[in-house]
């Protein structure tokens, strides 16, 4: 408690200085969607950025995609891609913009801690239209043109505090600063009438969303499988998510049968050690097959288990979909 009040105090006094412009909330000379979040992970950014690149592209917009690359390994302001040239490794980067530059195509992303300096390189390297700004919501330094808020159905009371006693980035209070809030997961997590009233005090457009799987399961190889070899077959989880449960639901609705679930915190770096335990307990339950997801099979190599090992694709589906499109006609 007394680090979370501490951390209350750090934030009113940073958003004072904002508001009386002792500090400079600077533009980017093109259009700028963020995508973000209130609480700490497992909202759904980055498939919601990728399903906003999508739909961008399909209006023939040029697009590119900044973001701050959590636990890379590296500090400057990095070209993840140019669009065409994919990266070889997630380390310099992070796992999420590498994910997003291995699904993408004619998409340039830039890393760096400042967006304002990753928008200036991404600006003058490829000069595109709109840029998407990943994890932007506490990014106030830079304006915004659109500004989407994700918040999970599985948020309850007792999460809604300021972290390290909660889940909160900030006071929920801010949601007030939204242009859209999107409440992610509802087919996973039903929301209580507490987040629901939350939510509707904040008087803000709000558009539902749905999290599905794919119909393909992905190797390390980056081969792809259908999805329902599994069914009916026993499975072991592991993940790295700020979502473990969501991830089991979700996976319960292939017909699968989940035999165990080893979890990690979001964004962990897997040991060789770490494998080896999970290729264990995935033996000793009788699973068929090792399930995780993409943004996990990306930082695995080298696994030579007996046990096959996929990630399953997860989608964005949102309703009503025209709401979030009249938004995105907004800023183009």
């Amino acid at each position: 408690y007394p680090l979370s009040l501490f951390y209350q105090i750090v934030l009113f006094i940073r958003s004072f200085f904002y508001k009386i412009n002792f500090l400079e909330t600077r533009s980017l000379p093109c259009k700028v969607i963020s995508v973000g979040n209130i609480t700490a992970g497992g909202s759904g950014k980055t498939p919601t950025v990728e399903y906003l690149s999508r739909l961008l592209q399909s209006k023939g917009k040029k697009i590119g995609i900044i973001s701050r690359g959590y636990r890379r390994n590296s500090k400057k302001t990095l070209i993840v891609t140019d669009g065409k040239t994919k990266p070889k490794t997630w380390k310099a980067f992070g796992d999420e913009p590498y994910l997003l530059a291995q699904k993408l195509d004619n998409v340039p992303i830039i890393v760096g801690k400042s967006r304002y300096e990753a928008g200036i390189k991404m600006i003058e390297t490829f000069n595109p239209e709109i840029i998407i700004m990943d994890d932007g919501f506490q990014h106030i330094s830079l304006s915004r043109d659109l500004d989407i808020v994700l918040v999970n159905s599985k948020d309850t009371k007792d999460t809604h505090k300021l972290i390290p006693v909660g889940m909160l980035r900030e006071p929920v209070s801010n949601l007030s600063r939204a242009d859209l809030v999107v409440l992610t997961k509802t087919n996973t997590h039903k929301p209580s009438d507490y987040l629901i009233n939350i939510i509707e005090n904040v008087k803000c457009p709000t558009i539902y969303n749905k999290i599905e799987l794919d119909d393909l399961l992905i190797n390390i190889k980056g081969e792809s499988y259908a999805l329902d070899i599994i069914n009916s077959k026993n499975v072991y989880l592991f993940s790295a998510l700020g979502d473990h449960e969501g991830f089991e639901k979700i996976m319960e609705s292939t017909g699968a049968i989940i035999v165990g679930h080893d979890k990690y915190p979001d964004h962990y770096i897997y040991t060789p050690g770490d494998l080896k335990n999970i290729e264990e307990n995935a033996n000793k339950n009788g699973a068929n097959f090792l399930i995780t997801t993409e943004k996990d099979i990306i930082k695995i190599k080298d696994y030579n288990s007996k046990v096959r090992l996929y990630a399953v694709r997860m989608k964005m589906v949102y309703e009503p979909e025209d709401l979030l499109n009249k938004y995105i006609e907004y800023v183009v």
